[in-house]
Parts: C-alpha cells; sequence; structure tokens
C-alpha cells in the first residue's frame, strides 16, 4: 500500500473497502490491533462505522483481512525468488533471507505485524491468530521443499534453523539489541546452508 504520493490524495483515490484496508494497516501498525476501535479506523479512512461493517462483518475479520495481505506480501516473496532463480534453490533461499534482511529497517520502527499481533491475540481460536499460523505454516512447507531441493540431507532441520533466524533477526531488530542485523542475517542464512551442504554438515545432522 506505499505510495510516493501524500497519504490523503493517494487514499482519496481508493475504493471504500481499501480505504479502509490502508488505514487499519495504519492504525494497527502504530497503536497496535487492542488499542484501535472501529471508529478510529473509519475516521482514518473518512468513511463511516456501518460503512465499515458492511465490508467486515467485525473488526476480528477487518484484522484478519489485513494480516492475509501482509502474508500474502510474503508468499509472493516466494514466487519471486523461485521465478528469479529457477532450479537453484539455494539461491532462492537466500533471496528469501534477503527479503527479510531489505525489510529489517521498517521493523526497527514499526514491529512485525505477525509478532506484533500473537502478543496481542492469545486466544488461538481468534481468526486472525488462524490466518498467522496457517501462513507459517506454508512458509514452513515450501521452504523445506526449498531445502529439500537444494539437496540438503535434513530439511526440516535446516529450515527450523533458518526460521528461527529468520524470526530472531526481526525481533532484535525490533528491540534494537543488534546492529547491521541485516548484513549479519544474510552472512548466518548463508553459513547455515553451505554448513549442511558440506560432508562434514551432512555427517552432523540428526537422523531423527
Amino acid at each position: 500500500m506505499a505510495s510516493t504520493a501524500g497519504r490523503p490524495s493517494r487514499v482519496a483515490k481508493l475504493p471504500p473497502r481499501e480505504r479502509i484496508l490502508d488505514a487499519a494497516e495504519e492504525l494497527f501498525q502504530r497503536e497496535g490491533i487492542r488499542r484501535v476501535g472501529v471508529q478510529a479506523i473509519a475516521d482514518r479512512a473518512g468513511t463511516t462505522k456501518m460503512a465499515i461493517y458492511r465490508h467486515f462483518e467485525t473488526k476480528d475479520a477487518l484484522v484478519a483481512e489485513w494480516l492475509r495481505i501482509v502474508a500474502a506480501e510474503y508468499q509472493a516473496a516466494f514466487d519471486r525468488v523461485e521465478a528469479e532463480h529457477p532450479g537453484r534453490p539455494r539461491e532462492q533461499i537466500l533471496g528469501l533471507a534477503r527479503f527479510i534482511a531489505e525489510g529489517l529497517p521498517a521493523i526497527s520502527h514499526r514491529g512485525c505485524p505477525f509478532i506484533n499481533s500473537l502478543a496481542e491475540l492469545p486466544d488461538r481460536s481468534h481468526p486472525a491468530r488462524q490466518v498467522i499460523e496457517a501462513h507459517k505454516a506454508r512458509q514452513t512447507r515450501r521452504l523445506v521443499a526449498m531445502c529439500a531441493e537444494a539437496g540438503l540431507p535434513d530439511p526440516e532441520q535446516v529450515t527450523a534453523e533458518i526460521t528461527f533466524v529468520l524470526e530472531g533477526a526481526q525481533v532484535s531488530t525490533q528491540n534494537g539489541s543488534i546492529d547491521r542485523a541485516g548484513d549479519r542475517l544474510l552472512r548466518i542464512v548463508e553459513g547455515i546452508v553451505d554448513r549442511h551442504r558440506s560432508p562434514l554438515g551432512a555427517s552432523r545432522a540428526p537422523t531423527g
């Protein structure tokens, strides 16, 4: 939803549903899900609560749709690296790490939308939390497939290590504890992949 145009002129050109989602994204990212009411979203979108409920049955449904859009952006990154590096799974994996690394500056002042939302949604039956969990499971499956295609001896273990690093980098960036997190992230992921590709790494891979 980013654009070089000023927000008021840009948002005014959006259809009502997209204006609502744009406003919700900005407010949820800045203030959190629980603190933002439907009226605040309506005011920011230049519409009414009634209009919001015409498009989204509940606030929870609006939150879930926002996170569904965010998840789609991450899944699009998988599609993009696969298209850019056909038949080269190692480069695909490193491309995903680069995608996360390039997004770290935004996380430094806004936080990861998934991490932030999970902290506010302890109920696993919440529709937005279900969106996040389904997205994470799908992301894991795709990364396991890349690792398997790369010929790594234990794709699930490699995926776990890479996932820990990717998500840890986001948290560390959010709390400001590690400098040059993006550069470090790329080097660590490359090291994980190459270690598991080497005969020594393969011999040490878990067999369970």
